[in-house]
């Protein structure tokens, strides 16, 4: 009975908090009115226990005049034990507190949703605006591509076709994510359709028509040259060509304009590097062609490809990529399916085996001035420059002791020992690169943007050296690396990032 007089007292307070003492009182003065009633009647009709009903008073007058707001009927009983037991019905009119607190949730929940929303779309709205940009340039890159077909390669169209990849997640991204009108997404999505359908289109037509027409061109240009040197049909032959490997001539005389061959597979920026193709002096005309760019601090060796002949090559199709964590510089050269590198931070050499990309010897080069003290000019980390030629495996360097001359050491392919060592007058800081023919150390220096000469040469088999002026064209400013190949007679040259080769002249050799 008192729990139950409780509760109601408490119900009654919450009804009305402001008046809740005086509805208390005035209720329990009802109430123990009625049951000391009802308490009276029982006692009076004891022993046969009995249970009374009791109805609350609708209203109360109160001191100040006021009335009690109105509740809905409550009742009470005492059961046979003489507990009174209470029952009451609250009004309809209780107001929601819980919906309440519910909807000023959502409302909360919403609000920092929108905002969120809102600050993604402020962000694709720059996206857009920049890919706008880039398809704005893609454009125009295509249209310079379709007039003048010959010229473009097939590294441009992979650059396209990622840059257009990209664009397409990005409108996806946008349809996925993006409330209302979807309008210029759309436009967008059509336009990037039709560009990657229009770059699919020109790299078939590259494929299959234009790549040949270039092979027709060049082999053209051979005739004309040729004729040219011919003068007329009846001018004298010259002295044929000295056979591929032989050093039966007088050494080089001239060289051919550059060739370009492709932009390394890496990408503009990867200006520092070195290219080739392997030479194995038992069987000189198997084809295995070698691209190392450095990474874009020009000095790091990581990654190399490897390529079974030059159409993989220029079309990018089964290489072989592997990665080293060691190479420095850019005088790297590979002979008989091995690639030689300068091992970072030191004056050892490595033999890496192209079979399975593991180093099978290092060896120290003794007393070689090694990071970056006597590197060519304008070319970085090659202090030490490792070049082949018909007598096999060299390594080009200097050393304190030669106070910065060029040293030209023989090395054993195998143990990468050095076997000889020449000592020349030529200032290495001075030269923009070197490679060895037949024994003999060419020097090249630069002239201008678009020119090197051929400038000074040390024979190693006679011990004489000279000079020369034999112009060299190439395409960017900065010579990385040049490898000779003995059975190509071709000059590989790593120009800025561009792959070009050049054909060797030679003197007759003299009688």
């Amino acid at each position: 009975m008192r729990r139950g007089l409780a509760f109601l007292l408490v119900l009654l307070f919450f009804l009305n908090p402001d008046s809740g003492t005086l509805i208390a009182g005035s209720f329990l003065t009802t109430v123990s009115a009625s049951l000391k009633d009802s308490l009276t009647s029982a006692s009076s009709q004891h022993p046969k226990p009995a249970t009374t009903s009791w109805v609350a008073p609708v209203s109360t007058s109160w001191a100040a005049g006021g009335a009690m707001p109105q509740l809905s009927n409550f009742t009470g009983s005492v059961n046979d034990r003489g507990i009174c037991q209470c029952s009451v019905s609250l009004p309809d009119t209780t107001f929601p507190v819980e919906k309440m607190e519910r909807l000023e949730f959502t409302a909360h929940y919403l609000s920092q949703k929108f905002e969120k929303e809102l600050s993604k779309v402020k962000e694709y709205v720059q996206i857009i605006s920049v890919y706008e940009k880039k398809l704005l340039n893609l454009t125009v890159r295509v249209e310079f591509m379709e007039k003048n077909s010959i010229s473009y390669t097939e590294l441009d169209f992979e650059l396209i076709k990622i840059e257009v990849k990209e664009m397409h997640k990005l409108v996806i991204k946008l349809k996925e994510n993006f409330i209302g009108s979807t309008e210029i997404v759309d436009q967008l999505e059509v336009e990037i359709r039709n560009m990657t359908l229009l770059v699919e289109k020109l790299e078939t037509l590259d494929k299959n028509n234009v790549l040949s027409i270039r092979k027709e061109i060049l082999a053209l240009k051979t005739k004309l040259k040729e004729c040219e040197d011919s003068k007329s049909e009846l001018a004298p032959l010259g002295p044929p060509p000295p056979a591929p490997g032989s050093c039966s001539h007088g050494g080089v005389v001239n060289i051919s304009k550059p060739s370009v061959v492709q932009l390394n597979w890496r990408g503009f920026s990867y200006k520092y590097g070195a290219w080739g193709r392997d030479y194995s002096p038992k069987h000189p005309e198997k084809t295995l062609y070698w691209v190392a760019p450095l990474n874009t601090d020009g000095r790091l060796l990581e990654y190399y490809r490897l390529y079974n002949t030059l159409d993989d090559l220029l079309l990018y199709t089964q290489a072989q990529e592997y990665r080293i964590t060691y190479g420095q510089g850019s005088g790297i050269t590979v002979y008989n399916k091995n690639m030689y590198v300068n091992w970072q931070n030191s004056r050892n050499i490595a033999k890496v085996n192209l079979t399975n990309n593991r180093v099978e010897v290092t060896q120290t080069l003794p007393n070689a001035a090694y990071t970056n003290r006597f590197s060519y000019a304008n070319v970085a980390w090659q202090d030490i420059d490792l070049a082949v030629d018909e007598h096999g495996l060299w390594v080009i360097y200097a050393t304190e002791a030669s106070t910065g001359n060029i040293v030209i050491s023989k090395l054993n392919d195998t143990s990468l020992e050095v076997l000889n060592t020449w000592v020349t007058k030529q200032y290495r800081p001075s030269v923009s690169n070197a490679f060895m023919v037949c024994g003999v150390l060419y020097a090249t220096r630069t002239l201008n943007t678009r020119t090197e000469e051929i400038f000074y040469y040390y024979d190693t088999n006679t011990g004489r050296e000279g000079n020369l002026a034999i112009t060299m064209g190439k395409m960017q400013e900065r010579v990385q690396s040049i490898n000779y190949h003995p059975f190509d007679q071709k000059l590989y040259v790593y120009n800025d990032g561009y792959l070009l080769d050049y054909k060797l002249f030679f003197l007759p050799e003299a009688q």
